[in-house]
């Protein structure tokens, strides 16, 4: 008799596969160095939930939203550079982990999801809760497999995990229907090996070499790709041989110190006009790793699009991104650490005039004095901007700092210093509900390390009901939640765009306090900056989670009563 569904074996008593299609899987999740995955359970995948109990060396985190779990799942691929997996039930469940996939896309980050579906004799005929995963997520996934017969799972895994981290990493949605995931299947462990990285001709290495030592004013646009293990030793090695000023991509502020001589600042949402008169003054602009989208480029302003006002030469491993947006003189199509140092290996003894000191003296000094510190409030409030400096001030050299999207975030791009292995864990999609979920996720990779977690009263009711994690595996994060009392990015456009007309940026807020004690956190609640030293200082000094609530005013103010 075939194996029907996992409910089905159970009601009749039957024996459940030792090696099922569920363990077939798992099998080849663990063989590639998957140790966690992120779920919401689901009776449309029971069989893989039930495998999962034959896995000791996967960690299952229980979340309480598909958004969260999503985000966790990117949070974890950022760190370890393997897929991330999220699990998910049918229909409403792959409906809210959608931002995760737009999340895993916009970032270049390799996440599987997988998707519960309706037994496979229903398909395509409106069961309940069906959803064609195809062409829903067919715009923002790198793939979607639908599996329909178990001895093919184990393959689709298989594929998922290589289709999501080749190229340019992203996310794949497998989709396994409810009675194929019980199945007596061969068990199968295949590891995905990753492609070796190239190298372009030498003669054109030398080439690069020779614009890079003749160049008065270059610069390296330094991007995510860099984040690697020797990512961004290659990186700082190249600018130092060369003395070349480095400038980091759209929220990628931990690839190069921020202390450093040739730290040029980052590439962000609204750099100031006199940095970017700087920044296009160069006569030579090296896209490293970078994708150089319309954020990085400032709505391709600079470099400009079509074709730069610079030589301009980029630098990306998939070539579907090298000469995608920005015409290159020179484009490589390649691992840019390697790149970098085989320009460093060809050409020993560079010799640059003193014009170049001169030049990286200009972008230092405007991204030092931008960001400088602004000083405390005359009225004594606490601001954003004086969590950050206190943050700065105490946080340990090896800390994460996950931010959620908001305004109060923005002094944390602009004033905060990175220096790796501090790390900056914020989404670029810009996706409220990040940062509790990216938090959790970054505190359970790196059990040995200090995480904080910065998040808005708009964020933190999205997603910080997974902050139960926190108390339940006993994880010291530091949770700063800042009260403006608004969706404070959008009313900081309405003050702009409409002064005065505030609708629906108001947010009626709950004591925040009272609800992280309810979950079983330390919590306290500051409204002076002189009140802020003593609070994160005894905050980093707990052995277990902690929130403080920060209350400030609104962008431009409170509204007349």
């Amino acid at each position: 008799m075939p194996l029907s569904s996992h409910l089905f074996i159970r009601n009749m008593n039957l024996p459940v596969p030792v090696s099922s299609a569920s363990h077939a899987m798992l099998s080849v999740f663990a063989a590639n160095g998957i140790d966690r995955v992120f779920l919401v359970p689901g009776e449309s995948y029971l069989g893989i939930l039930d495998a999962l109990g034959d896995f000791p060396s996967i960690d299952v985190v229980t979340c309480r939203h598909e958004s969260g779990a999503g985000f966790m799942a990117c949070a974890d691929a950022r760190l370890t550079r393997r897929p991330g997996v999220v699990m998910v039930s049918r229909g409403p469940g792959a409906a809210n982990a959608a931002i995760a996939i737009h999340t895993a896309e916009q970032d270049a980050i390799p996440l599987i999801l997988v998707v519960g579906q309706v037994p496979k004799q229903r398909l395509r005929k409106g069961a309940f809760q069906e959803i064609d995963y195809g062409r829903m997520y067919g715009s923002v996934a790198k793939h979607v497999i639908e599996v329909t017969e178990p001895e093919a799972l184990a393959a689709a895994a298989f594929d998922a995990i290589r289709i999501a981290g080749a190229g340019t990493p992203g996310p794949v949605v497998l989709v396994v229907p409810e009675d194929i995931q019980q199945q007596a299947v061969e068990a199968s462990a295949w590891r995905a090996t990753p492609a070796v990285p190239t190298l372009p001709e030498p003669v054109r290495v030398l080439e690069l070499a020779g614009r890079l030592e003749r160049a008065q004013r270059p610069l390296v646009i330094a991007g995510g790709v860099l984040d690697v293990p020797g990512g961004r030793e290659a990186l700082r090695r190249l600018a130092e041989h060369f003395a070349v000023p480095v400038a980091v991509s759209f929220r990628r502020h931990d690839l190069f110190p921020n202390d450093h001589a040739l730290y040029a600042g980052d590439l962000g949402l609204a750099n100031p006009e006199e940095q970017m008169r700087l920044f296009e003054s160069s006569d030579l602009v090296i896209a490293l790793g970078s994708r150089v989208g319309d954020i990085t480029t400032q709505g391709y302003r600079f470099p400009s699009h079509p074709v730069p006002a610079q030589s301009f030469v980029h630098c990306h491993p998939d070539s579907a991104v090298v000469n995608r947006h920005l015409a290159a003189e020179m484009g490589f199509v390649c691992d840019p650490a390697s790149l970098a140092a085989a320009l460093v290996a060809s050409n020993p003894s560079p010799s640059v005039g003193g014009r170049r000191a001169q030049w990286c003296e200009r972008l230092r000094d405007f991204a030092t004095g931008y960001a400088r510190w602004p000083e405390p409030a005359a009225d004594g409030a606490a601001r954003a901007v004086d969590v950050a400096r206190i943050l700065a001030k105490q946080m340990p050299g090896d800390a994460a700092i996950c931010l959620d999207a908001g305004a109060f975030a923005a002094p944390v791009y602009r004033h905060f210093p990175f220096c790796f292995p501090r790390r900056l864990m914020a989404p670029l999609s810009g996706a409220m509900g990040y940062g509790v979920p990216s938090a959790i996720a970054t505190q359970l990779r790196y059990p040995g390390q200090k995480t904080v977690c910065l998040v808005g009263d708009g964020g933190f009711l999205m997603t910080g009901n997974e902050i139960i994690a926190a108390v339940e595996r006993r994880l010291p994060i530091l949770f700063i939640l800042v009260n403006n009392q608004c969706y404070g990015s959008i009313r900081i456009h309405q003050n702009r765009h409409y002064p005065g007309r505030h609708v629906g940026t108001s947010l009626s807020n709950p004591d925040f306090v009272r609800i992280a004690e309810a979950y079983g956190l330390q919590a306290r609640r500051v409204t002076r900056e002189c009140e802020l030293d003593e609070a994160i200082a005894q905050a980093f000094a707990a052995d277990e989670p902690c929130l403080i609530e920060v209350v400030t005013e609104p962008p431009g103010g409170p509204l007349p009563s």
